[in-house]
């Protein structure tokens, strides 16, 4: 066992700040190859994860916001959505965040929409109690309206 190994078992920090010291350095026989593999491979999936919970969430938001806002507003005068859209600007938000630090997540982002979206499904039908078949079997927002800080669809 290497010195790093044992240091990446018992101080990450410590082991993290030596692996970038090789690597400045250009000392590459002496890094630790495998846990650095690693925990790059952990990086790439934390994001994907995080990608696919907020948009799931923002999807089941824009759903629940398209296809049962009217009737919650025709029966509570008061009703106007605003924990919906306080959630839909903060996963927006968070969002736009995320693909800043990681931009190399854009190129997943279609993907992670598709994914997400009979996820989004089966949340919406649970939190509205609207029949599944009300939701379309497809995702309904473009990938900019999914994006966009003003697109609020239609309530039917």
């Amino acid at each position: 066992m290497t010195d790093l190994t044992t240091l990446y078992q018992t101080d990450y920090a410590a082991w993290a700040q030596r692996n970038a010291e090789l690597l400045r350095e250009r000392r590459f026989d002496e890094l630790d190859i495998e846990h650095l593999l690693e925990e790059l491979s952990d990086m790439s999936k934390s994001d994907r994860r995080e990608l696919h919970s907020r948009l799931l969430v923002l999807l089941a938001h824009l759903l629940k916001w398209e296809f049962q806002y009217r009737s919650l507003s025709e029966r509570w005068r008061e009703f106007k959505g605003d924990s919906w859209r306080s959630t839909i600007v903060e996963q927006r938000e968070q969002l736009a965040d995320l693909l800043r630090q990681s931009p190399g997540l854009k190129s997943a982002v279609d993907g992670a929409i598709a994914d997400a979206y009979p996820v989004a499904v089966r949340l919406a039908h649970k939190e509205t109690r609207l029949p599944k078949t009300i939701f379309p079997e497809i995702c309904p927002y473009s990938r900019d309206q999914v994006f966009d800080d003003d697109f609020y669809p239609e309530s039917e």
